[in-house]
């Protein structure tokens, strides 16, 4: 009498080719979800910081810059150089183009600290910069010394170097700059800068659009980024176990 069929078996058998596939991308996976949880344990510590710096003011003139933590409240006196401004170019305020205005501020017996006014929109010329020689609330006295309140920062820097553009040694002022090195505006100033610029504060005069945020993505972004990149890892090997489990039809006699 034929042979009765026999319920199908499914065995485990991973081409090597597979698994090797299987365990490189998953390990890829997992590398990419530790380095965006690490990116967010940074971006915590910044947006802590951020918040911390609004606690209490900190008198500038008495301190040395350098040794002022990022994103610190601080109240600094010295004389507005509006002869001498730069335009950070590729600066942006909800999706419009524009600049950043860093006006010098000339200190006595201590270097010259760089002062972020915000932003300006762009004109839609290249050949037309803006206005910045006055400010919208104030007019800038170059003799007359003025007391801001600000937090300390770094100047903005790019994802790539290439977005870099040094402040041109023939061109007029105000000079339009890409993401520059404080070596680079203090060469074009003649200036000796300190290392950290001025957030000027949004309550201050002399200011532009000023809507100063922590830096970088939430962190909470880029904590669910590594969740997925982690579930990820964990797909592509339940994907390698079950196409590396197959039938296989057996016969009784």
């Amino acid at each position: 009498m034929p042979a009765e069929p026999r319920a199908a078996e499914r065995r485990f058998a991973p081409s090597p080719a597979a698994t090797i596939v299987a365990l490189l991308l998953a390990a890829l996976c997992v590398r990419l979800g530790f380095w965006q949880w690490h990116r967010g344990a940074e971006r915590q510590e910044a947006w802590t910081r951020f918040a911390r710096g609004a606690e209490r003011l900190l008198d500038l003139d008495a301190l040395d810059p350098a040794g002022v933590a990022l994103f610190q409240r601080v109240r600094v006196t010295g004389r507005l150089d509006g002869a001498h401004q730069f335009l950070l170019d590729n600066r942006t305020h909800r999706g419009r183009a524009g600049y950043d205005v860093v006006t010098p501020l000339l200190r006595a017996g201590a270097p010259a600290l760089l002062v972020d006014r915000g932003w300006v929109p762009f004109t839609g010329s290249r050949a037309r910069l803006p206005d910045v020689t006055l400010g919208p609330n104030a007019t800038i006295e170059p003799t007359a010394p003025v007391t801001l309140t600000g937090r300390i920062a770094d100047l903005p820097s790019p994802g790539l170097a290439s977005g870099r553009a040094a402040p041109g040694a023939s061109a007029t002022w105000p000079k339009v700059t890409s993401y520059p090195t404080s070596a680079e505006l203090g060469a074009a100033l003649a200036e000796p800068l300190a290392a950290c610029i001025l957030l000027l504060d949004p309550g201050e005069s002399y200011g532009y659009v000023r809507d100063w945020q922590p830096p970088g993505l939430p962190p909470l972004r880029h904590f669910s980024y590594a969740i997925q990149w982690w579930i990820f890892a964990a797909l592509a090997l339940v994907g390698w176990a079950v196409l590396s489990t197959r039938a296989r039809q057996a016969v009784r006699p």
